[in-house]
């Protein structure tokens, strides 16, 4: 699917569209891109001006919610098939996403690009071949890019997140020529897919799995064993499983996680909210 180029509105930014248009200003300034940019926006008597294009000024927007221009209206940025999914602003311009209210990706403290970023890092992509199990939003994909990542292969499960993806101004576009084709994003099941790649292909891992509840098999013995037949010797795995209160819920996940990794042939130890493997 082709990224969208047309603007994003949140509730934040379109009142400040409008109250420039009610004081008579000419025009305004501001992010139609969710943060990653600013331009000038042009201010007419009907519609407003940007990139060439000109739009109507917008109604009430909800808050939390992001909209895109779908050539008639300006429609919010979520989805109805089984389960309600939808992109949501924060305070850092990179959005997260909800799937049913649950918020998939942490914005309490920094921006989820942010977030990403550190764990990226752990596993050192610059050069190298990553697979990345559960694309998401793609941020993960995003800052390998930007690392210099040799090849990045993505997977993602949902067709409804791919959707956002193209929608997300920070989300990658895998035919953007400024990547240079270094990232490869395929619409499947990533426990059924790996099964098709080869031995020792691949130099590092990025495994973002949704909670144990949903995705139970992302979690698995086979799984892992999966996961270390095609990380050659050496290569980095980071594992994001959160922070689950053990109180609460009964269970170490994160050490759950471990103990399964060094079984199938991993060194591990937590590290930040997940884990942090090296193949032996």
């Amino acid at each position: 699917m082709s990224h969208y180029a047309g603007p994003l509105l949140t509730r934040t930014e379109a009142e400040s569209l409008l109250a420039a248009h009610a004081a008579g200003a000419s025009a305004w300034q501001g992010s139609l891109d969710l943060g990653r940019s600013k331009g000038d926006v042009a201010l007419l008597a009907e519609l407003w001006e940007w990139n060439g294009q000109r739009y109507p000024y917008p109604s009430k927007l909800k808050d939390r919610t992001v909209y895109y221009w779908d050539g008639e209206a300006f429609e919010p940025v979520s989805r109805f098939s089984g389960s309600l999914i939808k992109l949501v602003p924060t305070e850092w311009g990179a959005p997260t996403f909800e799937i049913d209210g649950i918020k998939m990706l942490p914005t309490s403290k920094e921006s989820p690009f942010d977030d990403a970023r550190r764990k990226v890092a752990l596993v050192e992509p610059r050069g190298k071949v990553v697979l990345d199990t559960c694309g998401g939003l793609g941020y993960f994909a995003a800052c390998c890019l930007e690392s210099d990542v040799a090849r990045i292969h993505s997977f993602e499960k949902n067709a409804d997140v791919l959707w956002l993806r193209t929608l997300n101004a920070w989300s990658p576009d895998p035919a953007d020529p400024r990547h240079g084709g270094r990232l490869q994003l395929e619409h499947a099941d990533v426990s059924q897919a790996i099964l098709r790649i080869a031995d020792a292909s691949v130099d590092a891992l990025l495994h973002d799995p949704p909670r144990f509840g949903i995705a139970g098999e992302l979690y698995s013995q086979l799984f892992y064993n999966e996961l270390a037949r095609v990380l050659r010797r050496g290569g980095r795995l980071f594992h994001y499983t959160g922070s689950p209160n053990k109180l609460t819920s009964d269970r170490d996940v994160p050490r759950e996680v471990a103990k399964r990794l060094e079984k199938a042939g991993f060194k591990a130890q937590l590290a930040l909210d997940g884990v942090l493997a090296t193949r032996r």
